[in-house]
């Protein structure tokens, strides 16, 4: 492969990772703004942002945070919501499984929602790419999407530090994970999945240290996974 279709891979990646600025940079200001009204100062939410740089995960545990639960059930809990990246480890894998370990290690670090997304969709459209290629595109998309993260984490974070605690900001959490939800709920097995979280998660209301989000979390992927195989067998006896 030469340099000039390295480039080109390369500033592809960076044009297809742009646009999820839109959408991750809000968020990340969100999370610094609410770390900020949960008593982190900036370099602290940067910090948390780049250690975790998961913006579901890093929502869930910062409640759980600020509702003083044990750190090994803020620990799980966030684990519990990352499960989805293992799966786009496992997607993703028969494309670049053939790179260097460093460069297999660099892609697990910034393998979030966005950098997927472009990834998956770039490898099934050209498979002719070479595994150098994915990799040289996989680091253009990250370059658009990560830093972004971390910027507007801080701005999030310094613009909250401004503002009075007596505003009550938390409100904002609930809401954000509303909006992080609604897109995926694309399929009925999707659906089924949300709505056995959600009555399992108000069941379970008063098991302590929040525990009822593992069990809710636990159930609803339990029972969107069955309610996936149903509707196929479905389809397939309609055929």
């Amino acid at each position: 492969m030469t340099t000039s279709t390295q480039k080109s891979a390369y500033w592809a990646g960076v044009r297809d990772g742009a646009p999820f600025l839109f959408v991750a940079g809000p968020f990340a200001m969100l999370f610094g703004l609410l770390a900020a009204e949960a008593g982190l100062n900036a370099y602290e939410a940067l910090a948390f942002s780049i250690v975790v740089i998961a913006g579901a995960a890093q929502f869930t545990a910062l409640q759980l945070m600020q509702e003083n639960v044990p750190t090994f059930i803020v620990l799980a809990s966030a684990l519990a919501v990352n499960l989805r990246l293992a799966m786009y480890s496992a997607s993703i894998t028969p494309y670049i499984g053939a790179a260097p370990v460093w460069q297999r290690a660099l892609a697990a670090y910034f393998l979030v929602d966005q950098t997927y997304a472009s990834a998956i969709g770039r490898y099934e459209a050209q498979p002719d790419m070479t595994v150098p290629e994915r990799m040289t595109y996989f680091a253009g998309v990250s370059t658009s999407v990560c830093p972004g993260w971390y910027i507007f984490t801080v701005v999030g974070a310094l613009v909250g530090a401004q503002i009075p605690e007596a505003w009550a900001l938390d409100f904002a959490l609930p809401l954000a994970f509303l909006a992080m939800i609604s897109p995926l709920l694309r399929t009925p097995a999707h659906m089924v999945a949300a709505l056995v979280a959600i009555v399992v998660s108000l069941m379970a209301t008063n098991i302590p240290y929040s525990l009822g989000l593992l069990v809710a979390g636990i159930c609803g992927m339990v029972a969107g996974a069955q309610a996936e195989l149903w509707f196929e067998r479905r389809k397939q006896r309609a055929i």
